[in-house]
């Protein structure tokens, strides 16, 4: 298997679909994607209905979604796109959103999304994140991640708990809640195996173990899920 094809574990390219309601957008996006001989762009969406609809027929591995649209927005087609999946290898969301919108962010996250991208960043940064979200792993852009801890951190912050926080993390080994609390820093399975002397293939056993038994989708909710609950602290 070539490098290329490493993010979905196939020697077929990356289905993304495009969900915007302006059509020079999507143009630029399909643009800046088709050259990379990993990424295929199998359709585009003007509003979110369509989205949604086309999600279903066309089993893209990451929409990428706006957030303003027409009719029905992109967080209740991310709702519905996610809802939809009934075990993992659905597509997975990557919103695109502004620094300061946080309901925008929460509301993505407590609906589903795997990523989160700035619209300012770069055409490098979008290849990579849909990338890392076709291997299957969240993704926050740094700037966004800090404003998530600073918010979800705080008594009584945005966003509702994403499982029991009792009884899920009085599952979690004391090797898993460690593996949670270096998720929720931001770490890589690579960098997680380095801190603890692990193998990658027993980190990435590791994470999907704490996933299931928090109820989490990925990663991205793993740093919310630590956050809210106490498990870890801005600067601790």
């Amino acid at each position: 298997m070539s490098a290329d094809r490493e993010a979905t574990g196939t020697d077929r390219p990356i289905r993304v679909l495009l969900a915007d309601d302006q059509h020079l957008v999507r143009t630029g996006f399909r643009v800046i994607l088709e050259v990379e001989d990993d990424i295929e762009v199998v359709g585009e969406a003007a509003d979110g209905e369509r989205a949604a609809s086309m999600a279903r027929a066309l089993t893209p591995d990451v929409v990428l979604m706006d957030v303003e649209m027409p009719g029905v927005d992109g967080l209740e087609a991310t709702r519905r796109i996610t809802a939809e999946q009934d075990a993992p290898g659905g597509p997975a969301v990557l919103i695109l959103t502004t620094f300061d919108r946080d309901d925008y962010l929460f509301a993505a996250l407590q609906a589903g999304a795997s990523g989160f991208l700035l619209k300012n960043g770069t055409p490098e940064a979008l290849i990579e994140a849909i990338r890392v979200l076709a291997r299957g792993d969240g993704l926050l852009a740094p700037e966004i991640t800090r404003r998530v801890i600073a918010t979800f951190a705080r008594p009584g912050g945005t966003g509702g708990p994403m499982a029991s926080p009792e009884a899920a993390l009085g599952d979690l080994t004391p090797r898993e809640r460690e593996v949670l609390v270096l998720v929720a820093g931001g770490a890589s399975n690579a960098e997680i195996a380095g801190a603890l002397h692990l193998g990658e293939a027993t980190v990435k056993t590791h994470v999907s173990r704490v996933l299931a038994k928090l109820g989490l989708r990925d990663r991205v909710q793993a740093v919310v899920f630590a956050y809210e609950h106490g498990v870890v602290r801005p600067g601790g």
